[in-house]
């Protein structure tokens, strides 16, 4: 399992990356990219969608502060 302190503080992380760190499925993942409660991805390619990895941390910090 990834942990916090392996997410680069820079860079993209793919949708397996992402699943990793925020344990939902694919589908509950899109949908809050869609309705805005995640963060919205980034399209490198026609194929290659990606999420920037300061965002995905923000949003862990985020998720964490609301549950302590």
């Amino acid at each position: 399992m990834t942990t916090m302190t392996s997410i680069p503080k820079v860079g993209f992380l793919r949708l397996p990356q992402v699943l990793q760190l925020v344990p939902i499925s694919k589908s509950a993942w899109w949908e809050g990219c869609k309705t805005g409660r995640f963060p919205k991805p980034v399209k490198l390619g026609p194929r290659t969608t990606v999420w920037r990895a300061e965002e995905i941390v923000e949003f862990i910090e985020r998720i964490g502060a609301q549950v302590e």
